[in-house]
């Protein structure tokens, strides 16, 4: 099982940012799947996911109206796009499934930086 995340990089503050996330030795349409981020000195925090249908969503406070995750099933891939980036969204941004036995898998992160 591999999660690639990608998409990351140095940004302006109020600029945007579209990260994706390939899955590939699963099969990515039954899985919970998830961004997290981890700013440095800070715990892993979760930061929106989506169910396997698409057919909810949630989204930590602190990026509600400015971030929107999206899964493509056909492509196996996830998406996050952020927008209004702000310094407080600098982390490294890692990519998570859960199977539906409960089986978690992580992404290797990709870097997002905010100047301000």
């Amino acid at each position: 099982v591999q999660l690639v995340e990608s998409g990351g990089g140095l940004v302006q503050a109020g600029g945007s940012l579209r990260l994706s996330c390939v899955v590939s030795g699963m099969t990515f349409s039954s899985n919970f799947m998830s961004w997290y981020r981890q700013a440095p000195g800070k715990q892993r925090e979760l930061v929106a996911r989506i169910t396997s249908g698409s057919s909810t969503t949630m989204y930590a406070d602190s990026v509600k109206g400015r971030f929107t995750i999206s899964r493509d099933n056909a492509k196996n891939t996830m998406y996050l796009q952020m927008n209004s980036l702000n310094p407080e969204d600098t982390a490294v941004y890692y990519c998570h499934a859960r199977t539906p036995w409960a089986v978690e898998y992580w992404g290797q992160g990709t870097q997002v930086t905010v100047s301000s």
